[in-house]
């Protein structure tokens, strides 16, 4: 995997090794990261990710030693090293270097990296998913505002519940027992033309992936709702779709065992994402 690597001032091509088990970040997971993506030259969104690095860091507690103008300019950097051909992820990110006492993070040891490296997107082929019985927390719960780290293991542990039994993906709720997202990536379906996403109630984050195709549907005529959707929806929708940054518009093409087709709006949203996305300024 090519990449380079951005820490302490200079760029380098090989993973710095920059934690150890005495740091706040390795033993209590205090991390926050964003993901963009720069795609032959094009990086859509740049600056909302590097925004909302910085506001994910000021929840966890941290002081970013980064603007997002900063963050932005630096991947703008790395991107053109990277050459104009690369398809890439882009990952900054916040840690905590020590705790105040036993656990409580100290905002001033906040530390910052960057890394760009090759990421081709997944074809727009399709994938399985089932409904796992792990929920999104509660915003009293965990910080569910922010990008964290600390968010994602049950995400993981609801993947490996559905890919032991067949699936690549899983549903999961919210803790009022609504639809929240997929486990990797907002979720929608489409019923009779009209294309849905649940509601934003801070359980789940709110993609910018997301966001864009709600404008860019709603723009191009198409009904589009966001509001609380039970499970059951799903078993009758005629097609489901996720968005995420990384594969940006995917379908689901097997729910719960049911065949689902690669539907229109899902074909839709893709194809004025990547419309969008090329009306833009080339990085590279």
């Amino acid at each position: 995997m090519a990449g380079v690597f951005w820490y302490d001032g200079a760029w380098v091509t090989e993973e710095p090794k920059i934690v150890g088990p005495m740091d706040h970040a390795f033993w209590l997971g205090s991390v926050i990261f964003d993901g963009a993506r720069s795609i032959k030259g094009f990086a859509p969104d740049l600056d909302k990710h590097s925004a909302r690095a910085v506001r994910s860091a000021l929840t966890m507690g941290m002081k970013p030693t980064k603007t997002a103008a900063e963050i932005e300019a630096l991947c703008r950097e790395g991107i053109r090293m990277m050459g104009p051909d690369a398809t890439l992820y882009v990952r900054p990110m916040f840690f905590i270097r020590r705790g105040l006492g036993a656990a409580r993070p100290d905002p001033d040891s906040t530390d910052f990296i960057l890394s760009l490296y090759d990421a081709p997107l997944p074809p727009f082929a399709g994938f399985s998913a089932m409904l796992a019985p792990f929920r999104r927390a509660a915003t009293d719960m965990a910080p569910t505002d922010a990008k964290a780290a600390c968010l994602y293991p049950n995400g993981a542990r609801a993947s490996a519940w559905a890919a032991e039994r067949g699936a690549d993906n899983a549903v999961m709720l919210d803790p009022n027992g609504n639809v929240a997202e997929f486990a990797s990536a907002n979720i929608w379906f489409a019923k009779d033309g009209v294309a849905i996403t649940p509601a934003v109630n801070n359980t789940f984050l709110n993609g910018i992936t997301r966001q864009r195709i709600i404008a860019l549907l709603s723009a191009d005529g198409m009904r589009v709702e966001e509001r609380a959707v039970r499970a059951e929806e799903l078993d009758s929708a005629d097609e489901i779709f996720s968005t995420g940054n990384y594969a940006k518009v995917t379908p689901c093409t097997r729910y719960n065992n049911r065949e689902l087709p690669v539907g229109p709006v899902a074909t839709r949203a893709r194809d004025l994402y990547f419309g969008w996305m090329e009306q833009g300024q080339r990085i590279v």
